[in-house]
């Protein structure tokens, strides 16, 4: 319901009419809204939208009081504490909804308020309305103790807010609010909150600046037009390096490595590099900026032994029994992931070789309790979960390097084992991997309709069963995926775009366009330099 009725009011502003166009789109849009419940339906994101446009009307949202962030900081449910997402997220939504905000009521505004509910506009009950949802959304109902907060703020601390000398909170509410949306996009160089700043003032400053990176968020790829939702030029950055790096033709690509270099010291992370030679890939890092890194690293670790992926964990978890969001999970607080933690690993191992100087000690044990986290967390299946990546053949990857780079390998260590078995147990008669977003959802291990493969997560596996050691154990299934790996790469070094490749939040798609190439190369690389190595040790022995 959410991207249908989202989808639906996008093509009525763009000027499309029921009856236009060979496909018919909007009529049978709007025919599968009113066949599924209508509007009212939508989730509650999309009922916070609605009432902005002014399609749906605020007594039929949930309260989202601005009032949250006038609560001490120590509070148990201080927004916050919340994740980073949550919080940028529910900061503007509490905003508009404090002020009721409704936009101009224009023609096609009134016509909308006809085509997407069941039943005349004027007596839709919105009080039901707030706890209502298509069953095809719903993917996490309100526990109960959440349904109770929010008719106890609906029914009775909405109601008080209004009237005086209460009002006068809700003023104060909105300043401070409006406070923190500033900060957030003084940081951001405004990328967050245009409705905000449009609603305060289309003349202002802040306004123009939101305007002027609209474009930003805009890239066409293979099918059309996207919408940038999460920034990863470091992570495609490093991970691209980390390919190039694998197949030994370093020489060959050297103004790449270059300007890759300088791109990652100036985003604050350049290891890797800084053991190249000084005229292939420039200086090296400050090595104070490193201990910076460093330490702010150690800083991010949980007392699970684990990482997060932004902040520091700072929320206890019953807190995720308040998430509203009904179509994601694990949304409104920090959790630890299986591949922060790797990561983190990764990057101290290399450090501590590289620089043993600087805090070994908690180096030592920041390292040994990440160990600990990574082994604790792996599956009964001998599968890791991932949190970015779709998902099980993702989160695994992360597993086996993080545990190789704790100098773990597949004869000292009973995870690896059961890593490679679960990697090998899953491959396709194709010598591929193809794993479904539904893995993310299903949280089991899903294959794709058809059991087709897929290049990246092929990739990722074989990366998995190179670095736990399984070539040197049984070659042969590392083989048949590099057969495939190497086969579907097109004329002119291109390798086809495929699946969507990443999902967090159990729900959310996220579409890696560069992984189609990148983690193929790392694979054959990877493969290529094992190869040698272990012809190199045989011919030695």
């Amino acid at each position: 319901m959410f991207g249908s009725v989202l989808n639906y009011i996008t093509l009525r502003f763009l000027g499309e009419g029921l009856e236009d166009g060979e496909d018919r789109a909007v009529e049978r849009g709007q025919k599968w809204i009113l066949d599924h419940g209508g509007a009212v339906g939508i989730p509650s994101w999309g009922k916070f939208w609605l009432s902005v446009l002014g399609v749906y009307e605020w007594d039929g949202c949930n309260p989202m009081p601005p009032e949250l962030w006038l609560l001490p900081d120590l509070f148990p449910i201080h927004p916050g504490k919340m994740l980073s997402y949550a919080r940028l997220v529910y900061m503007p939504l509490s905003y508009l909804y404090g002020k009721r905000f409704v936009g101009p009521i224009t023609g096609l505004i009134q016509s909308l308020r006809k085509e997407i509910f069941n039943e005349p506009y004027h007596e839709i009950n919105w009080g039901k309305a707030r706890n209502t949802f298509a069953k095809e959304d719903l993917y996490y109902p309100h526990p109960f103790i959440q349904d109770l907060l929010w008719g106890f703020l609906h029914h009775f601390a909405e109601p008080m807010l209004k009237k005086w000398p209460f009002s006068k909170l809700r003023d104060k509410a909105l300043k401070v609010t409006l406070e923190h949306i500033q900060y957030e996009d003084e940081n951001s160089r405004y990328v967050l909150c245009l409705i905000v700043y449009w609603v305060e003032d289309p003349d202002s400053e802040s306004y123009k600046r939101h305007i002027a990176r609209i474009l930003d968020y805009f890239w066409v790829a293979e099918d059309g037009m996207k919408l940038q939702g999460i920034g990863s030029q470091l992570w495609d950055a490093t991970f691209s390096i980390q390919a190039i790096l694998s197949t030994n033709l370093c020489e060959e690509y050297g103004p790449t490595l270059r300007k890759a270099h300088n791109f990652i010291k100036a985003s604050q992370v350049a290891l890797l590099l800084s053991q190249m030679p000084l005229e292939l890939v420039g200086a090296e890092t400050e090595i104070e900026h490193l201990y910076d890194a460093v330490n702010i690293v150690l800083s991010f670790q949980s007392a699970s032994g684990g990482f997060s992926a932004w902040e520091p964990r700072r929320a206890h978890s019953w807190m995720e029994k308040f998430n509203p969001t009904e179509f994601f999970e694990d949304v409104l607080i920090e959790q630890d992931h299986v591949e922060c933690t790797s990561s983190a690993v990764q990057g101290l191992a290399l450090f501590r070789k590289l620089h043993p100087q600087h805090r070994q000690q908690d180096i030592e044990s920041c390292i040994s309790r990440a160990k600990q986290y990574i082994e604790k967390t792996q599956h009964p299946d001998g599968s890791w979960y991932g949190n970015w990546g779709i998902c099980y053949t993702y989160g695994t990857w992360f597993a086996v390097e993080g545990l190789v780079a704790c100098g773990k390998n597949y004869h000292n260590s009973p995870a690896l084992r059961k890593a490679c078995k679960f990697l090998l147990s899953k491959q396709l008669p194709d010598g591929g991997w193809g794993e479904s977003y539904l893995s993310s959802s299903n949280k089991v291990y899903t294959n794709l309709e058809g059991n087709r493969s897929t290049l990246v997560q092929t990739a990722w596996a074989l990366l998995s069963l190179i670095a736990a050691g399984q070539v040197e154990i049984d070659p042969v299934p590392v083989l048949h995926g590099m057969k495939l790996l190497i086969n579907s790469q097109m004329e002119d070094g291109d390798f086809p775009q495929q699946e969507v490749t990443g999902v967090f939040m159990k729900n959310c798609a996220l579409h890696y366009s560069n992984y189609r190439n990148i983690f193929p190369i790392w694979a054959l690389g990877e493969y290529r330099r094992h190869v040698l190595q272990l012809k190199t040790s045989m011919m030695d022995k």
